[in-house]
């Protein structure tokens, strides 16, 4: 493909983004892999080229652009030589008109600046945000020696603030490797790992994964109980739910057991739970303003009514969590988020409202406290951003 045909690509897949972020539709990544999918004829440097553009662009952008050629416009003032592709050639994009409007760089839509800005992040905090993120893994204890997979996966450091974690090179192929499908370790944010482990875990112990999703934090919860207890892993989204089992087997987790929620009929699939669970962790639907690294265009997406209905969601797990908890356990509440409405308010306000319970410091090896819990943020430590509480149950 010329340089001209490629900044067109990077054009055509940026409207289809923001259509979708508009309409929500597709993330980004699985747009961008069905585009490539259906046009078989762009080498990997076309493809690689190409991403890197779009990516470039979404970053870029704060509030959501009016179109692609706007977006790849406002690039052109970090990247000048793109200029010259939009030549007018057959396939490239047409020559730049005089006063043509480019998108308006920024970190994020404006309410969300203020919304960060509510909950004490500065600007430096909020750029390092849409950072590239790195590729971290966690070892499984169950089958695999960390100090091994440092000798075997090449460019792999340890982190030694996560016991269990190695981070690669960002583009690194971990599918492929033979210690992956042998189930020796799982990709997973270091921070994610740090709050999955955030109560203190034993042998034998009875935990509910409230929001399994596709159980990251359940393998690394069995991990962590040396795979002997019970952990039941819930979720209301069937697809996502599902791949738990494979990856389950794979790495050698038996003490998982998966229920499917019917939305709004929670305690019907929880009978006999109720005052049992050791531990109850909440790894609650987000705003995901945490994950924007991996996810950039995600803040295209949210709007204030849409955090307002997560924010609800929150609470009412949050409320569903404590009926499960027995007395002297503990209730673990985690949001890959780094809005206040969405952690040190949300845990300030269940704590008003439900007598009996007290907040503890979460067991983390860094993170900054916020309200009654912790923060990770990529700045500060190099992880997404997350919020943590741990609430014992008197």
């Amino acid at each position: 493909m010329t340089p001209a045909a490629r900044t067109r690509s990077a054009i055509e897949l940026l409207d289809a983004i923001i259509a979708a972020a508009r309409d929500g539709g597709a993330a980004a990544d699985t747009i961008i892999a069905r585009w490539f999918a259906e046009r078989r004829y762009a080498g990997s440097k076309d493809r690689r080229a190409i991403r890197e553009r779009v990516y470039d662009a979404i970053r870029l952008c704060g509030e959501r652009p009016e179109s692609g050629r706007a977006a790849i416009l406002a690039l052109l003032a970090l990247q000048p030589e793109l200029a010259d592709t939009f030549d007018g050639s057959s396939y490239g994009p047409a020559p730049i008109a005089d006063g043509e409007a480019a998108a308006v760089p920024g970190v994020a839509p404006a309410w969300l600046v203020d919304a960060l800005t509510a909950s004490g992040l500065d600007e430096a905090q909020q750029a390092a945000l849409l950072d590239r993120a790195p590729l971290d893994i966690r070892v499984n204890r169950l089958k695999g020696d960390r100090d091994q997979l440092l000798a075997e996966l090449e460019g792999a450091e340890p982190l030694d603030f996560a016991p269990d974690a190695l981070r690669l090179p960002s583009d690194t192929r971990v599918d492929q490797s033979p210690r992956y499908r042998e189930g020796w370790f799982e990709v997973q944010d270091a921070g994610s790992q740090l709050v999955s482990l955030a109560a203190p875990l034993q042998p034998g112990m009875q935990v509910i994964d409230l929001c399994a999703g596709g159980g990251g934090k359940t393998l690394a919860l069995a991990a962590a109980m040396n795979n002997h207890g019970h952990i039941l892993a819930c979720d209301i989204d069937r697809p996502r739910l599902s791949r738990l089992v494979p990856r389950a087997e794979r790495a050698g987790v038996s003490i998982a057991e998966t229920r499917l929620f019917d939305p709004g009929r929670e305690h019907a699939a929880l009978d006999g739970w109720a005052e049992r669970a050791d531990l109850v962790l909440i790894d609650a639907p987000c705003s995901g303003t945490g994950t924007w690294r991996r996810n950039p265009e995600a803040r295209w997406r949210l709007t204030p009514a849409r955090l307002d209905r997560l924010v609800e969601t929150q609470r009412h797990l949050l409320s569903l969590g404590a009926e499960l908890v027995r007395p002297g356990g503990a209730l673990v509440y985690i949001v890959c988020s780094l809005l206040d409405a969405e952690g040190a308010d949300q845990v300030a306000a269940f704590l008003d409202a439900h007598s009996g319970w007290d907040a503890e410091p979460p067991q983390l090896a860094i993170g900054t406290p916020r309200g009654h819990g912790m923060r990770l943020t990529p700045k500060s430590h190099s992880t997404d951003g997350f919020f943590v509480a741990m609430m014992r149950r008197s």
